[in-house]
């Protein structure tokens, strides 16, 4: 028995969404679907320097030497995919993983490539999950947006995994969301100037207390004053 080779390397893996349905209801168009898909995935892997590692039934695994590389080539391949094929066409769902492999032959094994594709199992029809890994070594790199979809669990594995979706409606609101402090600073912005407005208010009217030896009747007319004159520079309760 030959001894195990081992390499760190960028695991791709990629199948079609409702392939078995998709075959059930219409099996010429469906494989024809399929073998041009395949062709735009060789296309662009090869085109990324990446290579094809091994297909089965309607998925496929490739290796890329670049994470960049990698995530590139999903990017692209979904783009072309959606627009060769449109509504009516395949869609495929990817995942790509940095990690550990085991070579055998020309075929990859081992937790990386299992990783890579429990990661592709989750993704939406036409969209992209990444590992933590693999953002570490792209988020700086790539303009796409990236979404932070938390921590996950595999299936059969022990621990959760960090998650992110490249590109897509979510991830084009870019990296990992920062809670939004606007709002909380506006309305302690909006509070000082209330409690400013009436410290003036008040101070009038200890100012005329004072000049007119305290006398009720006058604040009634100071303080219409005093409003009048807060309510020019804006309401008293802001919402």
């Amino acid at each position: 028995m030959s001894q195990v080779q081992r390499k760190l390397t960028t695991i791709l893996a990629a199948d079609a969404a409702s392939y078995s349905s998709e075959m059930e209801a219409n099996e010429v168009r469906t494989l024809e679907a399929l073998r041009a898909a395949r062709g735009v995935f060789a296309q662009f892997i090869q085109r990324h320097h990446g290579r094809i590692a091994n297909t089965a039934g309607d998925g496929l695994i490739a290796e890329f030497p670049s994470v960049v590389e990698a995530v590139q080539c999903a990017i692209e391949v979904q783009r072309e995919l959606s627009a060769e094929q449109g509504q009516s066409g395949l869609k495929f769902r990817i995942g790509v993983h940095l990690g550990d492999v085991m070579v055998d032959g020309d075929d990859l094994l081992g937790e990386g490539v299992n990783l890579a594709a429990r990661l592709q199992s989750m993704a939406e029809p036409g969209g992209i999950l990444i590992s933590q890994q693999v953002y570490d070594q792209v988020q700086k790199k790539l303009s796409v947006g990236f979404q932070y979809l938390g921590e996950k669990q595999p299936k059969n594995f022990a621990e959760s995994v960090a998650v992110y979706s490249v590109g897509g409606g979510e991830a084009g609101e870019g990296k990992r969301r920062a809670p939004a402090q606007a709002p909380r600073s506006d309305a302690k912005a909006k509070l000082i100037a209330t409690a400013q407005r009436w410290g003036v208010i008040l101070a009038v009217l200890f100012v005329i207390d004072l000049v007119t030896g305290g006398g009720w009747w006058v604040y009634w007319p100071a303080l219409g004053i005093a409003l009048m004159l807060a309510f020019r520079s804006g309401p008293l309760f802001e919402k």
